[in-house]
């Protein structure tokens, strides 16, 4: 059966990425997709990047890149897809549209923005490939003290929207247990799933 098209979303470090991983486990070929590149000289990334490395199996590929669209949109590679992260995805496209000044997003980056996520929500719609995503949930802390902060939030947020109703499955991630938000066809509404999984260490 098919791997429903899924979202995974969830705090920091509350087990999202390795409820996704695990979700996969059963497949030797994975294509995982990482977002968040490198950080010269930033040695605490570095190790958590190394960590997700090595939790992975080795029979999984790995691809560093925020082209997300030609992934979903490829029909050569079959293999399922694990993307980690949106969040890290969003904070790139707000790079390349200079979208952390506040004149500049005022002048059109805000609108370069949205078609930047209108583009892939289309896109993981339209998807042929098994596909997980996750994300942060970031509705649910304090409000940033910065505009650059709150637009960063308040843009993740409706990603997260768009995404997740085309997605076929949503699961959210709290303290490490695993809540159904939106199950796939013929799967229950309750979901105890995270009754029986002890081992989602917080990522």
């Amino acid at each position: 059966m098919a791997l429903p098209r899924t979202l995974i979303l969830g705090g920091a470090r509350s087990g999202k990425s390795t409820r996704a991983e695990q979700l996969l486990a059963p497949y030797e070929d994975v294509l995982y997709v990482a977002t968040g590149g490198t950080r010269d000289g930033d040695r605490e990334w570095a190790q958590r990047v190394e960590l997700h490395r090595e939790r992975r199996p080795s029979s999984w590929r790995t691809a560093e890149t925020c082209d997300l669209v030609a992934v979903l949109a490829d029909r050569a590679d079959g293999a399922p897809v694990l993307i980690d992260c949106l969040a890290l995805w969003l904070t790139a496209v707000m790079d390349r549209c200079n979208a952390w000044d506040d004149a500049a997003w005022a002048a059109g980056g805000e609108h370069a923005v949205q078609l930047h996520c209108d583009e892939l929500a289309g896109a993981w719609r339209l998807t042929e490939r098994q596909v997980i995503a996750v994300s942060n949930e970031v509705g649910m802390g304090v409000v940033p003290a910065t505009a650059a902060g709150r637009r960063f939030r308040d843009t993740l947020g409706r990603l997260n929207m768009a995404v997740a109703d085309a997605s076929e499955r949503v699961l959210l991630v709290v303290a490490g247990q695993v809540l159904t938000v939106k199950p796939a066809v013929g799967q229950p509404t309750a979901d105890c799933e995270g009754r029986h999984r002890n081992d989602t260490r917080a990522v």
